[in-house]
């Protein structure tokens, strides 16, 4: 059966999110956790698009009939509360329907075992192998199916796990139509903040933009805080594992300096190793460094970041996309909490003075990529190319030292870096830049399409 477990979980268009698919993939993870000998209830968890709903009755029932108990979510839910919820009550793990930040014409399907974390290699691809159609016990083996709410052990949870006073704060918090609607919004009014809602409607095609919160669908909350409407403004993607933030001086923050302020905060209070990926900033290594403390590289996607939170026993984990974990909370993104986390950092040092202040300890970072067309059955070939290809300088900047976490990573000696890694979503090649300014990264960008195009 066609149905590849990709960065994180299956994502497909609508037109290949069938019935019989999820049904299988409902099987699948029925089998594993009988074959882990797991004896607890399986959470299942989706976001508003159209079929998620129907998508998660129906893998209700596969893993039912299975013999397993279900708790269903009773309204769509974040991605994070669903994985906290496993860990928190020891379940058998957590399916979630979401295509997360992908357009209304995605769906999919995302199993988290019961750690919480994303699930590794070695748990998806025991699921592709095991694909097949449901196969029921006898209806007296059957389990239950407990539609139930999620959100108020978790808003006890963070609001005991986050010291934060709000009272006084304005936020503008725009859901973008997704799960964190009447979630993050709710629970920064629960500490004190006041809120002002954008898109917390329920709409499926999501506004028609996807519900990815990047700068250019970041408009209204950036007017909110540029106006002085609202002190900070915070976005969710579609499942709201993933965060974004504006301020008055810089809008939407770059998600590498949002990582860096977290670090930052929660140093002031606790010691500890970060873990990025490699694709994300070295400002992370300057301030671990600064505080006699590592940041540790992993290939991208945030499975291994949280593989990585656990191995170093890391203080907090992230990525440039926006996806971020504390590891004493959950080793999973988490737009939610983070929200909070977030919100708490900002009423204790404005975070366009934060950031002003870690530029001045640290140095400056300026980051950028671009995507290549490139087919999937044609990634692998044009790599090996590439490395046999490799140039001696990239710019008119001999090359330092080169990574292979993933893909390659170009170290430069001036201090700069450019990366090319095979997408794990999309039919394209990633081309990432790092430099002291805009200018030089573009150079870097420029040379590095010029270096794979003509490999395709």
């Amino acid at each position: 059966m066609d149905i590849t477990f990709g960065t994180d979980g299956w994502r497909t268009t609508v037109e290949e999110f069938t019935t019989p698919r999820i049904r299988a993939v409902g099987q699948a993870v029925a089998d594993y956790v009988d074959a882990e000998g797991i004896d607890a209830p399986l959470a299942v968890g989706y976001d508003p698009r159209d079929g998620s709903r129907p998508a998660a009755e129906e893998l209700a029932r596969v893993v039912c009939a299975s013999g397993l108990d279900v708790l269903l979510a009773d309204r769509d839910i974040p991605t994070p509360v669903v994985a906290w919820t496993s860990t928190d009550r020891e379940l058998a793990g957590a399916l979630q329907v979401t295509a997360s930040h992908n357009p209304p014409t995605y769906n999919g399907i995302k199993f988290i075992p019961s750690d919480g974390a994303p699930a590794l290699p070695a748990v998806t691809d025991r699921l592709a192998d095991e694909l097949k159609p449901p196969n029921p016990r006898p209806e007296a083996e059957w389990g239950s199916v407990r539609e139930v709410g999620l959100l108020e052990p978790y808003f006890e949870h963070a609001l005991s796990y986050v010291d934060a006073d709000l009272d006084g704060l304005t936020v503008a918090h725009d859901a973008m139509h997704g799960s964190g609607r009447g979630v993050t919004d709710e629970l920064l009014s629960r500490a004190g903040a006041t809120v002002t809602r954008l898109r917390g409607e329920v709409d499926p095609e999501f506004g028609g933009t996807n519900p990815e919160p990047s700068a250019e669908n970041l408009d209204s909350l950036v007017s909110e805080v540029r106006t002085g409407s609202a002190e900070l403004g915070i976005a969710n993607d579609g499942d709201a594992d993933r965060i974004a933030v504006a301020t008055p001086e810089r809008g939407v923050v770059d998600p590498n300096w949002v990582l860096a302020l977290l670090y930052d905060h929660l140093l002031e209070t606790e010691p500890g190793d970060a873990v990025r990926t490699v694709s994300t900033t070295f400002l992370i290594d300057r301030i671990a460094e600064a505080n006699g403390h590592t940041a540790h590289e992993t290939a991208v996607g945030f499975k291994w970041v949280a593989k990585a939170m656990a191995d170093h026993d890391a203080l907090l984990g992230g990525e440039e996309s926006g996806g971020y974990g504390i590891t004493r909370h959950l080793r999973n993104k988490d737009g939610v909490l983070l929200a909070l986390v977030l919100a708490a950092a900002h009423d204790t040092e404005p975070i366009d003075d934060r950031l002003d202040r870690i530029r001045d300890e640290h140095g400056d970072i300026v980051q950028n990529r671009r995507s290549v067309d490139c087919p999937d059955d044609r990634k692998e070939a044009v790599l090996d190319r590439l490395s046999d290809e490799l140039p001696d300088t990239v710019a008119g900047t001999a090359i330092d030292r080169i990574g292979r976490t993933d893909g390659f990573k170009l170290l430069l000696e001036d201090g700069s870096w450019l990366l090319v890694r095979p997408s794990g979503t999309e039919p394209k090649l990633r081309v990432y830049a790092e430099g002291e300014t805009d200018e030089r990264v573009e150079e870097l960008l420029s040379a590095g399409v010029a270096l794979v195009e003509p490999l395709i």
